[in-house]
Formats: C-alpha cells, sequence, structure tokens
C-alpha cells in the first residue's frame, strides 16, 4: 500500500454540458495527480441511445473529445492521468477516437477503456424480460447498462494508461478506482473504499461542492465556483478543496449538501463496497478544506444496479397564459373547449393532465405579475393522439376562448419521451473487463464477499430543546435543503445549521410533516433517515416523479428544486434559534 503524500483527485465535469472550459481549469489551477470527468446520468443514457440508434459508431460524450483538443496536451506535460465515463455506450469506439486524437495532436498517450456494462451485448436475459425473437435486444429497450465498480478503472491505470475511458460505472467508480490503483487497496479493505466512494460523491458533481446549487449561496461568491478536489490518504480520509483563487467555497455546509444529494439511508451500497455515510465525520480544516474521516465500509450488495431506459412513448405540451381577473374560471374555460375538441376529433390521448400555476397578483405593476399559468401535458403510445389532434385544437380557440388568449410557445407536434427503470442483475452474468493500453483484456471479479446492506436502525436522538415561545418562520432560516432524483423517486436531505438546530430539526421534521409542508407528497411514502454526524436528515418520496426524468412527468421533473420549495414552508420555529 502506497504512503506519503495524498492523491490529488480532481473533477472537471458533473454533467454533459457542464463548463466546457473546467477541464483546462483544473489542469492548469494547481497541482493533480488525475482528473476525471463524469458525463452520464439517466437521461444522458437514452439522449445517447437515441444517437447510437442513429449512428451505431456514436453513442459516447464527444465534449470530452473537443475538451482534449487542447487539454491533452497539458494533462500529459504535467504528468496527469485523466479518467472519465465519456464513453456511454461506446466505451471502445471512445479510446479508438482519443488515440486518433493524440496522433492528430501529437501528444503520444497510453489509452484504455472499461467495457462490459452493456447488458444488450453481455446478459443473456434482463431480470423479468423476454428477448425480441432473433433480434439480440431486449424488448423494447433502449439501452441497459450496469453500474460496474472502480475494479476495470484500477486495473487499466495499474497498466500504465495515461487516459482511461468508461462506459456506465457508478459516479463515485472514477474516484475510488484510481485510489485503489494508487494505494493497492484490496477488495476487501472496505473502510478505505469506502472513504474513496465518499470523496468520488462528493466528486462526482462538480461546482455542486464548492457552493454551486447551494442553500446559503448569499454567504459566498457563487457566480463562477471552481471545480474541486479532494486529497485521499492510504487509509481513505480526505480534503475535499479546491485550486487556489478559484471561485466558490468549500465548507462543512457545502460538502454535507453534496453528501446527502441523491443518496438516502445510512448504508450507501455501491459495486465494490457500501459506505456507512452515518460515520463520516466532516471538520473544517482551514479555509476551502473539509476534512472527511471515519468513513466505515462494508461488504458490497450480491446484485449489481442496471439501469434500464426505453421509449413510453409521445408527449405534446401546451402552456395557456391565463391573465387579469377571474383567472379560475379562464381555466376551467380552456379545460372544457380543449376536453370538447378531442370528443370532436375521438382521439382523446391516453393520458391529459392539467396544472394551474397561480403564479398571478392582485392589482399587479407588471402584465407578467398578473398573469398564471396553465399547463398542459398528454401522452399515447400513438404519436397521432398528441399531435396535430392537441396542436390544432390549441391554435383554434386564439380567437374563440377567454379574454387575453395567448400561449407561451407555439403549439407543436407530439416528441418522443422515455421511460428510466433500476432493476437488479447477478454481477455473474456482467462480463466486467479492462482492455489494457497493450489491446489484452483482463476480466474483473466480481466481490467474493456480499452483504444485502439492510436498514440500519434509526440512531438515538439529540435532547429536544427546551420548551420556549416560537414565531411562525419559513424553515430555510434554520435549516439547509438539496434535493435530486433516483428514477422515479426524489431525495431531499435536510440539515441543521447549528447543534441547536439539529435538537430541534430531528424531532420535529418528520415524514408525516414533510407530506403536510409539500402536499404533492401527501399520498406518496416517504421515508426518514437520521445522520446526527451530519445534523442531517434524508427523505425518500417515491413515485413523486413518474417514470423519471425522461418522462417530464413533473413541473421539477429531476426533484432539483423540491428542497427549496420545503425551505420556502412556514412553520413554529423556536424563538432561540431565530
Amino acid at each position: 500500500m502506497s504512503g506519503g503524500e495524498p492523491l490529488r483527485i480532481g473533477n472537471a465535469s458533473g454533467f454533459y454540458g457542464d463548463r466546457f472550459d473546467a477541464l483546462r481549469e483544473m489542469l492548469t489551477g494547481g497541482p493533480l495527480d488525475v482528473l476525471t470527468g463524469d458525463y452520464l446520468a439517466e437521461l444522458t443514457m437514452l439522449i445517447l441511445g437515441r444517437d447510437r440508434l442513429k449512428d451505431p459508431a456514436r453513442g459516447y460524450a464527444t465534449t470530452f473529445l473537443r475538451q482534449l483538443e487542447e487539454g491533452l496536451g497539458l494533462a500529459a506535460g504535467r504528468g496527469v492521468r485523466l479518467v472519465t465515463n465519456a464513453g456511454g455506450l461506446n466505451p471502445a469506439g471512445l479510446a479508438d477516437a482519443v488515440r486518433e486524437l493524440a496522433d492528430r495532436v501529437g501528444v503520444p498517450v497510453r489509452v484504455a477503456h472499461v467495457e462490459g456494462d452493456d447488458l444488450l451485448a453481455c446478459v443473456p436475459a434482463l431480470p423479468g424480460r423476454s428477448r425480441e425473437p432473433g433480434g439480440g435486444r431486449c424488448e423494447g429497450v433502449l439501452t441497459a447498462n450496469a453500474y460496474l465498480g472502480g475494479g476495470g478503472i484500477a486495473a487499466c491505470l495499474r497498466a500504465g494508461a495515461d487516459v482511461v475511458v468508461t462506459g456506465r460505472v457508478t459516479d463515485a467508480a472514477l474516484v475510488s478506482g484510481a485510489a485503489q490503483a494508487h494505494f493497492g487497496w484490496r477488495p476487501e479493505d472496505f473502510d478505505p473504499l469506502a472513504g474513496a466512494v465518499v470523496a468520488g460523491h462528493v466528486l462526482e458533481c462538480g461546482a455542486q461542492a464548492t457552493g454551486g446549487n447551494y442553500s446559503f449561496f448569499g454567504a459566498h461568491d457563487v457566480r463562477r465556483p471552481g471545480f474541486p478536489l479532494a486529497e485521499i490518504s492510504a487509509d481513505g480520509s480526505c480534503v475535499i478543496t479546491k485550486h487556489p483563487g478559484t471561485g466558490g467555497a468549500v465548507t462543512t455546509g457545502t460538502v454535507t449538501a453534496q453528501l446527502l444529494y441523491e443518496t438516502s439511508g445510512a448504508r450507501y451500497a455501491g459495486p465494490d463496497v457500501t459506505a456507512r455515510l452515518d460515520t463520516a465525520r466532516l471538520t473544517q480544516d482551514g479555509p476551502d478544506r473539509v476534512r472527511i474521516d471515519g468513513v466505515r465500509g462494508e461488504a458490497p450488495p450480491p446484485s449489481l444496479k442496471a439501469g434500464l431506459t426505453r421509449l413510453g412513448g409521445w408527449r405534446n405540451e401546451v402552456t395557456f397564459v391565463l391573465t387579469g381577473l377571474d383567472i379560475e374560471a379562464k381555466a376551467e374555460l380552456v379545460r372544457a373547449q380543449m376536453d370538447a375538441a378531442f370528443d370532436a376529433a375521438g382521439r382523446r390521448p391516453a393520458e391529459v393532465r392539467w396544472t394551474l400555476a397561480r403564479t398571478d397578483r392582485a392589482d399587479a405593476d407588471v402584465q407578467e405579475e398578473a398573469s398564471a399559468l396553465l399547463r398542459l401535458v398528454v401522452r399515447d403510445a400513438d404519436p397521432d393522439a398528441v399531435g396535430r389532434v392537441v396542436s390544432g385544437a390549441a391554435i383554434e380557440l386564439a380567437l374563440a376562448s377567454y379574454p387575453g388568449f395567448h400561449v407561451t410557445a407555439p403549439p407543436a407536434k407530439g416528441a418522443p419521451y422515455g421511460v428510466f427503470e433500476a432493476v437488479a442483475v447477478d454481477p455473474a452474468q456482467v462480463a466486467h473487463r479492462a482492455v489494457l493500453p497493450d489491446g489484452s483484456r483482463v476480466a474483473v471479479a466480481p466481490p467474493r464477499t456480499t452483504r444485502e446492506p439492510a436498514r440500519l436502525p434509526d440512531p438515538p436522538l439529540p435532547a429536544p430543546l427546551p420548551d420556549g415561545p416560537t414565531r411562525r418562520a419559513p424553515l430555510g432560516r434554520v435549516a439547509g435543503a438539496r434535493s435530486g432524483d433516483k428514477g422515479g423517486d426524489a431525495n431531499v436531505g435536510v440539515w441543521a445549521v447549528s447543534d441547536d438546530a439539529w435538537r430541534w430539526l430531528a424531532h420535529t421534521l418528520t415524514a408525516d410533516l414533510l407530506r403536510h409542508l409539500l402536499p404533492e407528497t401527501a399520498d406518496l411514502a416517504v421515508t426518514r433517515h437520521v445522520l446526527p454526524n451530519l445534523r442531517a436528515l434524508n427523505f425518500t418520496v417515491e413515485g413523486l416523479l413518474g417514470e423519471g426524468v425522461a418522462a417530464q412527468a413533473r413541473f421539477d421533473p429531476q426533484a432539483k428544486g423540491l428542497g427549496e420549495w420545503l425551505r420556502s414552508r412556514h412553520l413554529d420555529i423556536p424563538e432561540a434559534l431565530l
């Protein structure tokens, strides 16, 4: 196991479309050993799947190649190794493209890639799904990819690769795989692996760890936050920081927010290790430096998570603008007219959903502030049922409906939408392989030891605050929040700003109260997890997002603003905290 100086791993991308010049900034802003880039998400896999349908040679994130036109020479000159999941559905294709680019720009590099996550190619039959007769693909499924761990990445780096391209690995594996290679950790070194997974989870979303999307954004200059890096030690502990002079901030608050993002309970399960988030300790270690230590690890689950995407059907959308008086009556008129049009056409879409957003206010000085938005979303398996039937009917109302009729955009023909589904697969069926710079293939064995990650019992709560006067105020005065999506479920992490606020929050914000504060969740299953080390509660709201972000079933399809909505809700808060 390597000791000495920490391994410095940075991140230059949190999603496909992140800041283009971040790769250059990270390579020139200070010393690094490894630079990662995360380009994949549930929606991205659907997008890449559609790209691959048009051109089988595609299916990877082309942005990474364009970034390398300058970045490859910078990385090689500084001795920085690059690890990215930009390979998407075609890691071999991107690896070849990187080699061609290296030849063209005159920068000799050793390129390797990781394969085996593509279940359409590797798994005889996905759970509960039949194959199309002779078709070689799972029925109705556009992409099917297992979330691989860091073993393949580690093998590539140990073989001397300068650039490692993967497909669908877990986001944190980009970091934990690099650390595993550097420190020589064995598969059973669960504690250090878990520490590296936690570091990877903090880095994976880029500037979210340095003040981006942060509840208390007014406390720092976050106009252009820098990207984060982790200084990882041989025991798996780390310091989260950023390059000197870059924007944003690294505080226990910004790191806590990212630790809670898109997680749920105390056990954060992955293909290499289950990290115990309830054991993580955060300490401010100086300006823009947060130490994470104490993370314990357990054996990974016996199954691998796999993500499936498919085309779910066709959708269309029209947003009517209702201005001034009688908003409810105007909305009712439009609904009745559109219903009549569907009946007359004899083609009512399978799903018709109306939502009225009362963005208007009385006696407004600005017309937009006097207006509400009535949103119509329709879905159907048949594109014709959401096309002219909807757009034509909406346009024909232009001179024959409520006073002040207009829409936010011209109605269009329907567009396809996607569906994401998570399933469990047997790791023994997944051919996880590292394709080394010399072209040889090395199989990555599944874990020898596994453990089902059952929910831990809730830990003891802190002593409640003494009784005292309260005042009606927003929850956000005493708590931060960050929310996101996991398939059709939403996650909301809430953390207290002080020890006393934690004593109040832990006893007050129950699952029932959350359902009361967020009425859209009232009929859904809500699970609360308690994380005292982080002074945090993490809630999972099942089914809020329907069939996932690609289906666009909700105004906020990824639940990005759900936590901020919760913070804006008023309740009785002890005056001592305010």
